[in-house]
């Protein structure tokens, strides 16, 4: 019997733990990469000591990478190092209140007493009920290729519909709980991990709470980058063919089956499947024949799937050590609900934004000089939206966030600065191809979407499927890796369809 083929077009964790899963289950996989190295928007950049993640910096639920390597009978810890952050984050306002979160329970109600009166009952309320939003999480979404209500409704009794509190968004949920600006502020920047406003996303992402303070955040030790490399070797000994510098110029298209793929240099790949990690508007906008069936479905799906935020990602090595920082620190923005609204609603960067600050080197010392700091500074910004905005000038807003980090306690973060990298939505669009530079996929939002993703297999071509942030489950390392996986499922279970056929 010929051994069947599929081609995976873009080498970010989502087409990586796709290309695992589907040699793990007997597929001859050809992975095709437009950059220099493997991970996407996991990536590393070095310079003068100092090394930096450029992407993702937060580890959570390192159980969905232990499940991709145990697919193929192999273990994650012969491939990397998963360490605990405590704490876990670090948290500044403009008042100079500051609160740190931590997994340990008495420690995390020592610094909630900062800001509010018995936060014992408040605590071991809400995190009862994001425990019950994950728990049911793992029944349905982190367990199946979802793609609609339809879908759900099949893993769930109504009961438990009604448990993932659908008339609620995730500000509204927190404000229930707490009624305090400091922690409803603090909470609801959780579902940034998803790149989406808790001011219109569904409650059920206040499970994101519970995935953080009950299951912990984690680091790779020597970088985020090595999951990268680790899923790396692990295709190497699957014997994955991994095609670098290899831009896809278009989708090969016989009737309504994609067959294969063509590249820039003219060669054509064929195969039995093709699954592309870069998402479905870019993909059917760039890669598929303009016919009206492909620009109805991508106006369509337009329509309903916006963009998450993009960034801007500031890498800076300093010449000094800023003590007051942990592994983790967010410096939130005065008005939370003016911030949203003035990315979200407005599309413009927020005139006072909340900022990240990783440094890797307080977990790590082998990532910056020793008595220096390796900063990564990330800022939310609007996706980029086809010219329909004016240009915003990223001199003057990097301006306005050093200025803002300044104000809240860097001193002299400008005069220590000895090396510097940055990325924009510009740049994030033409390196990875993400619609409007977005970092997370797609934005989760209770009207428009439910908080349902486009849907991995393709609606348009058979043999066609998508993996990443713009499918379901979404945004995020363990979210995209999970992505890989529920597509080669939903593969699997199309192949054993049409043989009963």
């Amino acid at each position: 019997m010929k051994q069947k083929t599929a081609i995976v077009v873009g080498a970010g964790l989502g087409g990586m733990s796709t290309a695992i899963r589907l040699s793990g289950d007997g597929y001859k996989v050809k992975l095709i990469e437009k950059n220099s190295n493997l991970g996407g928007k996991l990536n590393r950049r070095e310079g003068k000591g100092f090394t930096f993640d450029t992407g993702p910096s937060i580890l959570t639920m390192p159980w969905v990478l232990e499940q991709l390597f145990e697919s193929v009978h192999r273990k994650l810890e012969d491939y990397i190092t998963v360490e605990r952050v405590e704490p876990q984050w670090r948290t500044f306002f403009e008042d100079g209140t500051q609160l740190d979160v931590t997994s340990d329970l008495p420690s995390m109600l020592e610094e909630m007493a900062k800001v509010t009166d018995r936060p014992n009952r408040k605590l071991t309320d809400f995190l009862s009920y994001t425990q019950d939003m994950y728990e049911l999480c793992m029944k349905s979404f982190y367990k199946y290729s979802i793609q609609d209500l339809k879908d759900l409704k099949s893993h769930h009794k109504l009961s438990e519909l009604l448990k993932m509190d659908p008339l609620n968004t995730v500000a509204k949920s927190t404000h229930k709980h707490f009624d305090n600006k400091y922690l409803e502020q603090l909470f609801n920047f959780f579902v940034m991990y998803v790149g989406s406003n808790p001011y219109s996303s569904p409650a059920i992402l206040n499970q994101l709470v519970y995935v953080q303070l009950g299951l912990g955040i984690h680091y790779v030790k020597g970088g985020m980058y090595q999951i990268a490399e680790a899923m790396g070797r692990l295709m190497d000994e699957l014997r994955v063919d991994i095609h670098l510098n290899t831009p896809v110029q278009r989708l090969v298209v016989e009737g309504e089956t994609v067959v294969g793929v063509e590249t820039e240099e003219g060669v054509v790949h064929e195969a039995d499947v093709v699954v592309s990690n870069l998402e479905a508007i870019p993909a059917y906008r760039r890669l598929a024949p303009q016919t009206s069936k492909v620009k109805k479905e991508t106006k369509t799906l337009q329509k309903k799937f916006d963009p998450t935020v993009s960034g801007l990602v500031l890498l800076l090595g300093t010449d000094k050590k800023f003590d007051q920082l942990k592994h983790h620190n967010f410096f939130f923005s005065e008005d939370p609900e003016k911030e949203f609204k003035q990315i979200f609603d407005q599309g413009k960067p927020a005139d006072d934004p909340t900022i990240y600050i990783g440094i890797s080197a307080r977990s790590d010392e082998t990532q910056a000089p020793e008595g220096k700091d390796n900063l990564f500074v990330l800022t939310h910004v609007p996706p980029l939206t086809d010219g329909k905005r004016k240009p915003i000038d990223w001199d003057q807003y990097r301006e306005l966030v050093i200025e803002k980090l300044e104000r809240m306690g860097l001193t002299d973060l400008r005069d220590s600065i000895e090396f510097e990298y940055r990325f924009t939505p510009e740049d994030l669009e033409s390196l990875y191809g993400p619609n409007g530079g977005s970092i997370y996929g797609i934005a989760a939002d209770r009207k428009s979407n439910g908080g349902f993703k486009i849907p991995s297999r393709s609606q348009v071509y058979d043999g066609l499927y998508f993996a990443g942030g713009s499918t379901h489950p979404g945004g995020g390392v363990p979210m995209v890796t999970l992505s890989g996986q529920l597509t080669a499922d939903l593969i699997k279970e199309d192949e054993k369809n049409a043989v009963k056929q």
